[in-house]
This record gives C-alpha cells, sequence and structure tokens, in this order.
C-alpha cells in the first residue's frame, strides 16, 4: 500500500494527466458552444438559466472539463435555439 504522501502524488499526477488529455471533441464542443453562447449575447448564467442546468457548467463544458451528456447537449442546443445538427456542424 502506498503511504498518504505517495497517494497524494498518485492522484495529483492522475489530475495533471487528465487535465492534459482533453479530448479534442469536448474542447471543440466547448468551444462551439462559447461561440454561440456570445453571438446570442448570453452570459453562462444567462445560458445555463435557460437550458436549465447549474450556472458552473456551462463554464465547465467551454473549458472542456465535463463530457456533457446528449441530455444536457440537447437542452443547450435548444436553449441556444439550434438545431442538434447545428451544434455539431464542422467539429
Amino acid at each position: 500500500m502506498f503511504d498518504d504522501n505517495q497517494t497524494q502524488v498518485i492522484y495529483t499526477l492522475k489530475r495533471e494527466h487528465s487535465y492534459i488529455m482533453k479530448s479534442d471533441i469536448l474542447i471543440k464542443f466547448g468551444k462551439r458552444v462559447r461561440e454561440e453562447r456570445t453571438k446570442n449575447n448570453l452570459s453562462q448564467e444567462e445560458l445555463a438559466s435557460k437550458a436549465g442546468v447549474h450556472r458552473t457548467y456551462i463554464g465547465m463544458i467551454e473549458r472542456a472539463e465535463k463530457n456533457i451528456t446528449l441530455e444536457n447537449i440537447e437542452k443547450i442546443a435548444n436553449a441556444l435555439n439550434l438545431k442538434l445538427e447545428d451544434l455539431f456542424r464542422d467539429l
């Protein structure tokens, strides 16, 4: 077994590795959400309210920190007045 210091080092390395290894699709999707949100002159909080998600969730999506579910993708598309296919176009 690992002692507390070794466990902390392993945990830190795992977090750093997952941060570095963000998926391209999550990054591209997050950028698209941000682009569409700003086109609609919405703050993250306003978009979250329209989509029925927590306000911090939008920021996490835009920063590619969350692997968003299909249900939440649909909520965000609806809040942005977009079809799902338009949200994914050219990703």
